[in-house]
């Protein structure tokens, strides 16, 4: 027996202004999450790309090519309700952040770190108002605390839809640091990218890429720069 699939029903989709923010119509009906909330998302601009997202469907509805439309859902139904764990969880992140632990060899790869993740440290002592120190090796070192504290009041300032689009910015990079720099444009996003698999392209280096692991890399790659775009759009004006 075939699975049964969701398919296009609606003529036309469009932007309207909702109590707090903008919600798309489906020929004048709104669009609800999948846990039946409204689904009402900040600014117009992110709107707007959700309601391209459902032009463009056609047929099955095919929810893997609606990254603005998932990110929306998980926001309303994932992030609002437990939001302040999700927060505690992404600022743990600096505890173990991928930019503190450093290679003791080889000699090129421990200068590369040095010279390519340095500055993002100094950065986050600067901007971010925490130092956060590097160590040598694998093993767990506790940062210090009054940093940890400062990282995590800025990781609870967010928004439940400004933390949905900062998770995947940490998550997939392995560094809260990172995330930051990504969300106030310190770099490009494709620049930090590569800072966050600064290990992988030396080994590459060495010998040779994997063609499997260079299309998951892509993926998740094309999921950070999604990721910078909706926390982007779910910004203030």
């Amino acid at each position: 027996m075939s699975e049964w699939k969701a398919r296009r029903f609606w003529k036309a989709a469009e932007v309207a202004e909702a109590e707090e923010g903008y919600t798309v119509l489906l020929d004048g009906r709104s669009v609800k999450t999948p846990n039946k909330t409204l689904l009402v998302v900040p600014g117009a601009d992110m709107a707007a790309e959700i309601a391209r997202e459902w032009d463009e469907q056609e047929g099955v509805i095919n929810p893997l090519s609606m990254p603005f439309t998932r990110s929306a859902n998980s926001a309303l139904d994932k992030v609002a309700p437990q939001k302040a764990e999700v927060a505690d969880m992404l600022a743990g992140y600096g505890d173990s952040d991928l930019l503190c632990y450093r290679a003791d060899a080889p000699e090129e790869l421990v200068a590369r770190e040095s010279a390519e993740w340095d500055p993002l440290l100094d950065w986050g002592a600067e901007n971010l108002g925490a130092r956060l120190e590097p160590r040598v090796g694998v093993m767990h070192a506790p940062q210090d605390e009054t940093a940890m504290a400062r990282l995590s009041a800025l990781v609870h300032e967010m928004t439940h839809f400004e933390l949905t689009g900062f998770h995947d910015l940490v998550s997939l990079s392995g560094s809260l640091v990172i995330g930051f720099a990504a969300a106030r444009n310190e770099r490009g996003i494709d620049d930090l990218w590569n800072l966050s698999r600064l290990d992988e392209l030396w080994q590459e280096e060495q010998w040779g890429a994997d063609d499997e692991a260079t299309e998951m890399a892509e993926i998740k790659h094309q999921a950070f720069v999604h990721a910078k775009r909706f926390y982007d759009l779910s910004r203030p004006a």
